[in-house]
């Protein structure tokens, strides 16, 4: 299992708060303060060898559920922040409807700033530089360049989706089933 692995943490009744490093999880899991685990994968931490040449091992879960206020799982999902908006619009343009690297995107406002349009997942799409540019301080409407899908904001299963690149597949499939019709993974 690669290093860089992150287990997903869920608070007691399943609901998900965060991505954990393996050192956090191990933390958790020895303090015994998870309660129950799903997956079929675990991460295993080797420590040093003993006077008796033997060697610990800790196998950790991919994901696991910690004790505490059922309350304190944070819904609020982080601002924007442009990576995570070209991986929820899947480096498409939301206008042309082309791919692009990420060095060739840009975020647009669908209601432009000047005009009144919020900072918010639901008023930002992607956009090539060519289309951002021929749309302007327009709307979509204004310069007839109608969007190919709608912008959402992406709920808690979503936004951890989008915010770690390497998603074991049993994470994946838990994290799936909270994904609302508007999400699209490539």
């Amino acid at each position: 299992m690669l290093t860089h692995t992150r287990i997903l943490r869920l608070n007691k009744a399943g609901l998900p708060l965060q991505w954990l490093s393996r050192e956090e999880a191990a933390t958790l899991l020895v303090k015994g303060l998870v309660v129950w685990s799903l997956g079929e994968s675990a991460v295993t931490i080797r420590g040093g060898t003993n006077r008796f040449g033997l060697r610990s091992e800790l196998a950790i879960p991919t994901i696991i559920a910690t004790d505490g206020d059922i309350k304190h799982a944070n819904h609020h999902v982080p601002a924007v922040c442009n990576r995570l908006l070209f991986r929820r619009d899947c480096n498409l343009c939301m206008y042309c409807g082309d791919k692009f690297p990420v060095e060739l995107l840009t975020r647009d406002h669908i209601q432009p700033r000047s005009r009144g349009g919020s900072e918010s997942w639901t008023n930002l799409v992607t956009a090539c530089r060519r289309c951002n540019q021929r749309k302007g301080n327009c709307t979509p409407e204004e310069v007839n360049m109608p969007l190919i899908a709608v912008p959402f904001k992406p709920n808690k299963m979503e936004y951890l989706a989008l915010a770690n690149r390497n998603i074991l597949a049993d994470q994946m499939s838990f994290l799936r089933s909270g994904f609302s019709k508007h999400m699209r993974w490539n």
